[in-house]
């Protein structure tokens, strides 16, 4: 886990393009918009302190993806909350990628930043998503509708998870490297 550089937006553009990997998300999004979401993450880094980290595989240095801590901006009963989330290219599914890298993000929200909760949510039909939120020690608490999104849309009905500080399943985890 990093900071983002220069060299990840194609990737992460190409990533954000794939209608499979974006298929629990209300559509692919263009170069344009894959850019804009680098910034924006990259703003919240100055803004919190953490953020969603540029993730990379240790042995080869490619990039898969994303995982980290992010504040979500929408209001909803368990808002202000910050949110651990993830999002990998497709050839990275199924390797515990996300699940390594979201334990350590929990634990850096947990011991540098003294979070005493962290939450994730996503789309109630997303499997694979879930499945990352139970492996990392997280606890199912209930559904609710997404105010995002509108009455009727097929993703609107979502699930949220939390842990709290106590069960901080990534305990000795390493810090990501913040180096740009």
């Amino acid at each position: 886990m990093r900071r983002w550089r220069d060299a990840d937006r194609a990737p992460f553009a190409a990533l954000n393009a794939d209608p499979v990997v974006m298929e629990h998300f209300p559509a692919p999004l263009t170069r344009e918009e894959s850019d804009a979401l680098v910034d924006r993450i990259e703003d919240g880094f100055e803004t919190f302190g953490f953020g969603l980290w540029a993730l990379e595989v240790g042995a080869t240095g490619e990039f898969v993806g994303f995982t980290g801590l992010s504040v979500p901006r929408f209001d909803a009963f368990f808002t202000p909350a910050v949110e651990v989330g993830w999002r990998l290219a497709r050839p990275a599914w199924g390797k515990g990628y996300a699940s390594e890298a979201a334990r350590a993000a929990l634990h850096v929200g947990f011991t540098d930043h003294g979070l005493t909760e962290i939450v994730s949510f996503t789309s109630a039909g997303n499997g694979r998503s879930r499945a990352v939120m139970e492996r990392i020690g997280m606890a199912f608490d209930r559904e609710f509708d997404h105010p995002a999104l509108p009455e009727g849309d097929r993703l609107r009905r979502h699930v949220l998870y939390r842990i709290s500080r106590s069960g901080d399943p990534g305990g000795g985890a390493p810090t990501p490297r913040a180096t740009p």
